[in-house]
């Protein structure tokens, strides 16, 4: 594994060192301006950002109940086999936790350790940052916004971003492609995952 711990970040826009910001994620999809400020990474030298959209048929209270919960990623991450907090307060979750999560086979990773930096229930904005474990996703922040559908408030659409260095050997665009197959695929798995417990609530297409 070419990454077995957490070097700097590379430097951000503004910097001098060619960073630049990551376009927004789509305004139809995080109608909010306030919220939509999260997804807005500044992305280094050496790097790469993305956006994954999903649309997901249960209300928006329903689907954050799932993504909030920082301790118990598994439960619609299938890539994940286990999660334990670290570091916190008392074993509560809140902005500073730090879980350690395990991967299962066949992916280029066997553990993760990741610190929560934004937990707001208000907003429904949950952001994490990878801070080490044996992976190749270094320096990986994410964050995830869940919104009422405009047209429909029994459903919901789920915004994940995220910024990421690009690992040696491999391409900003090859790197995306990777990344953004997991994160949909964690997304569609929460839509099942959420959709079941909310069974009277219309399917997404």
């Amino acid at each position: 594994m070419p990454y077995t711990a957490v070097r700097p970040s590379p430097p951000p826009l503004g910097s001098g060192a060619g960073g630049k910001a990551c376009p927004a994620a789509p305004l139809a999809a995080v109608p909010d301006g306030e919220v939509a400020r999260y997804h807005d990474h500044e992305v280094g030298t050496g790097q790469c950002c993305s956006t994954v959209v999903q649309a997901i048929g249960a209300p928006a209270d329903a689907v954050w109940s799932v993504v909030r919960r920082f301790d118990r990623p598994q439960a619609y991450k299938n890539f994940i086999k286990s999660c334990r907090l670290v570091d916190g307060d008392g074993g509560a979750v809140a902005v500073g936790s730090v879980r350690e999560v395990r991967v299962v086979s066949g992916l280029p990773a066997t553990s993760s350790r990741e610190r929560l930096e934004v937990l707001d229930d208000d907003r429904r904005v949950l952001s994490f940052r990878i801070v080490g474990g044996e992976h190749r996703l270094a320096n990986y922040r994410s964050v995830t916004t869940v919104h009422e559908a405009a047209a429909a408030p029994a459903m919901s659409v789920v915004v994940e971003s995220y910024v990421v260095d690009v690992p040696e050997g491999n391409t900003k665009e090859e790197t995306r492609m990777f990344v953004d197959t997991i994160v949909r695929c964690n997304l569609q798995s929460l839509a099942r995952t959420v959709e079941r417990l909310a069974p009277e609530a219309p399917r997404a297409n």
